[in-house]
């Protein structure tokens, strides 16, 4: 059996389970998906629509509203036992939450894998995506995350049971204090179907407000590379590579960009890569399903005077 840790807000499931589901699907066996929050009645329904999945486990209490490592490690942990997989999507919270999941089982976790090859052995990326590494594991619980632009999106359309599950004590070792959310009418970065990203090479903040013009007549989301963030130029959640997001949009157009290979780990399994850079040689080209070699200054308006007929 699989237990995957569903992503929520409480009220709704975020769109990266989808694809644990489907890695899980690959695997083979029974799927059990965990929707631990706070009044996550709604987020456990859409959960139980998802085709694959047999039930679904709802634990419900005040202190699982906000996905806390500290408490939701050990939950996981407790219901683990009859499971011969916990998955997760490799997101920002997975992260945090699943090296504490395998040190609790006393296991090694496998992340990000990107192909499932057998029940045992999974392929993961290392070297900033540089190269790809073959994982076979004894564990009698494998502990593994899956990168979310490896798999697609199961479908919906299931019925599976919920049913509920013991809750633990608050452990008391972290509260949540605040957050923070960026607004945007443009899609989520690493779910939109196109993405503009920018880089050093617009040369300010000013300069990279110009994207948003393209953004928006594509209906994209806007991105940036490490470099670009590091100026101030932009927000540290626009950041694509191997220290940002991952994507892998249907179109990935990137101006300015060199192409770092931290940069390229983030973006390089897009459909179609669209590079402007004024330099021949730069190696976001390399990757490039097409290269137009010149000044963003002289190239973005001819594009916008394009997209606009």
């Amino acid at each position: 059996m699989i237990l995957i840790v569903a992503e929520h807000n409480n009220t709704s499931l975020h769109p990266a389970t989808k694809h644990a589901v489907t890695a899980a699907l690959q695997i083979g066996g029974d799927i059990h998906l965990l929707v631990a929050g706070s009044n996550c009645n709604a987020a456990a329904q859409q959960a139980a629509a998802i085709a694959g999945v047999s039930k679904v486990l709802i634990a419900d209490s005040a202190h699982y509203a906000w996905s806390l490592a500290e408490n939701i490690a050990p939950l996981v942990a407790s219901i683990a036992k009859p499971y011969g997989y916990v998955l997760a999507t490799a997101t920002t919270t997975a992260k945090d939450i699943f090296p504490r999941i395998a040190a609790l089982l006393d296991v090694s976790q496998v992340s990000e894998i990107v192909q499932v090859v057998s029940a045992d052995t999974f392929v993961r990326p290392v070297y900033a995506g540089n190269a790809l590494e073959t994982v076979k594991s004894a564990d009698a619980i494998k502990v593994i995350t899956v990168r979310q632009t490896a798999f697609p999106a199961a479908a919906t359309g299931g019925h599976a049971a919920i049913e509920t599950v013991a809750v633990l004590a608050d452990a008391g070792l972290s509260s949540f204090v605040s957050v923070t959310e960026s607004k945007s009418e443009r899609p989520e970065l690493t779910s939109a179907r196109i993405v503009v990203s920018g880089g050093r090479g617009m040369g300010s903040a000013e300069n990279f407000k110009r994207l948003e013009v393209l953004a928006d007549s594509l209906g994209a989301a806007i991105g940036a590379s490490r470099a670009a963030v590091d100026a101030g130029y932009v927000p540290n959640d626009y950041q694509v590579g191997q220290t940002g997001k991952v994507v892998a949009p249907d179109l990935y157009i990137a101006i300015g960009i060199s192409g770092a290979i931290q940069h390229l780990a983030g973006m390089k399994d897009s459909k179609v890569i669209v590079a402007v850079n004024k330099d021949e040689n730069a190696p976001i080209f390399e990757v490039a399903d097409y290269g137009l070699v010149g000044e963003w200054q002289t190239v973005l308006p001819e594009l916008e005077k394009l997209l606009a007929k």
